[in-house]
C-alpha cells in the first residue's frame, strides 16, 4: 500500500506541473508567428488535386 500512496503523492503534485507545462507548451506553438499560415496550409490538403 505505501507504493500506492508514494505514487499518489508524486502524481498530484509532479504530474500537475508536468501537465501545466505541456498545456503552456502547446498554447505557445499554437500562437507562435507562422502557424496561421502552416494551418491554413494544412486545412487546404484534402481539397489538393493530385
Amino acid at each position: 500500500m505505501e507504493t500506492y500512496t508514494a505514487m499518489r503523492h508524486f502524481a498530484d503534485s509532479w504530474g500537475l506541473v508536468f501537465m501545466f507545462v505541456v498545456f503552456v507548451g502547446v498554447v505557445l506553438f499554437t500562437l507562435r508567428p507562422g502557424a496561421k499560415q502552416a494551418a491554413a496550409d494544412a486545412a487546404q490538403i484534402p481539397l489538393k488535386e493530385d
